[in-house]
């Protein structure tokens, strides 16, 4: 493997490795405290989750806490390597809900049901909770659910916009379960998947105090023309026939412990280990795959700061899917930018979910060096216009495959370069 492909694979793993929930719980929960305030010695414990880490935290939480959780329950994406002995779980569908997510949302009720007010509820929330943790409106079916949701993730809206028509479909989420459990405590510990680290935004935040209205979920369809049944729910919420999601929760207190911004600090530690000129870009990369894409190769172009050189940068984009092909935002990001950086042999480019799956692939992400452009398949603009990233880098040898890493803080970039052999 060529030395600069297997350095940008190292920093990757470097940033997933320290946003593993081992890293960051114990900032956050103790034998006898969580998020800065005391637990009672005495009284019920129930931990709850929901998100791609759910599980990951949950055994976090149990060596943590012991035979001081009463119950417990999470739902998560894929089974785990490892066995939890007070918590439960339950593997649901993801991106798209399944049966699994309504059986997690019912049982998730019926432990609320069962809390007292003197009872602490500690929830374990990151990203992927918004599918795996799903309820359908009165009178609607599962199939209507699912329709909509894969229209969101085909229509190029973002993680704020889909999660705001999800939120006004659910009697769960956008603070819903707290408003359940209250007046009992409770403790969110958060895993950010999100640009801006908004706790309301992350899996739909099911316990935390949500802003966002019945008339910005109906603006959001209206603006990626989203035909669904469901819009007539979303229309009653909109005539005040339907309860807007809690703006204001008072039992409900919450923590981002770790996001895209802990991995980033990770990745550039290792960087500059291994003795690179680092830096890590202000902005998130948002928007279109293609266009950052597109964007971050001029940039790796156009530097002229010291070498060997390590830019790195994080975010997650869209992708709007009018091709038949198959792959995800990491792969059509940097099959876009291996397009502009074939005639760049000094520059290596990575892009990958820290999640380990990127869209509906067994891949993490893909990545892309002149040497790969040249030795992959004839053009890969037509791979890319036919959304079909990932059978570009299948056929060159590129894709990333971690497995999935049970955390997720969205997307990491790396951009490697040394000095071009002109100047």
């Amino acid at each position: 493997m060529d030395q600069q492909i297997q350095q940008a694979i190292s920093i990757f793993e470097s940033a997933v490795a320290a946003v593993q929930p081992r890293q960051f719980m114990r900032a956050c929960l103790g034998a006898d405290h969580i998020l800065g305030e005391t637990l009672p010695l005495s009284g019920r414990i129930y931990v709850l989750g929901a998100g791609k880490a759910a599980a990951s935290m949950a055994k976090e939480a149990e060596e943590i806490l012991g035979d001081r959780i009463t119950q417990g329950f999470v739902v998560t994406h894929q089974p785990t390597p490892f066995h939890l002995k007070k918590i439960a779980s339950i593997v649901a569908g993801h991106p798209v809900p399944d049966l699994n997510s309504l059986i997690a949302t019912t049982t998730m009720l019926e432990v609320a049901r069962g809390i007292h007010p003197d009872d602490i509820v500690i929830f374990l929330l990151s990203g992927g909770a918004s599918s795996l943790l799903a309820d359908v409106p009165h009178g609607a079916s599962m199939e209507e659910v699912q329709s909509l949701f894969d229209s969101l993730l085909k229509s190029g809206a973002d993680i704020k916009e889909m999660n705001t028509v999800r939120k006004h479909l659910s009697a769960i989420k956008g603070g819903q379960l707290a408003q359940r459990l209250n007046p009992a405590k409770v403790y969110t510990i958060i895993l950010s998947d999100v640009p801006g680290d908004d706790p309301a935004v992350i899996g739909s935040g099911p316990t935390i105090p949500d802003p966002s209205t019945f008339a910005e979920a109906w603006a959001v369809l209206e603006k990626y023309q989203i035909s669904s049944s469901l819009r007539d729910h979303i229309k009653q919420g909109m005539d005040e026939l339907l309860p807007e999601t809690p703006v204001v929760l008072d039992n409900s207190i919450y923590k981002i412990a770790a996001s895209n911004r802990t991995a980033l600090k990770a990745a550039s530690a290792k960087a500059t280990e291994m003795g690179f000129h680092t830096q890590i870009l202000p902005e998130l990369v948002t928007g279109e795959a293609r266009e950052a894409g597109i964007h971050l190769a001029r940039l790796s172009i156009d530097y002229k700061g010291p070498f060997p050189a390590c830019i790195l940068a994080g975010g997650e984009t869209t992708v709007q899917v009018k091709g038949s092909g198959r792959g995800g935002r990491n792969q059509e990001l940097a099959l876009a930018a291996g397009i502009q950086l074939a005639a760049a042999p000094h520059v290596t480019f990575l892009s990958a979910g820290t999640d380990g799956i990127d869209g509906p692939t067994d891949a993490a992400g893909a990545i892309v060096s002149a040497d790969i452009m040249q030795h992959g398949p004839e053009d890969p603009v037509s791979f890319l216009d036919n959304n079909d990233a990932w059978h570009f880098f299948s056929s060159a040898g590129s894709l990333i495959k971690t497995g999935h890493t049970h955390t997720n803080v969205m997307d990491i970039m790396i951009i490697l370069l040394q000095k071009p052999v002109d100047l």
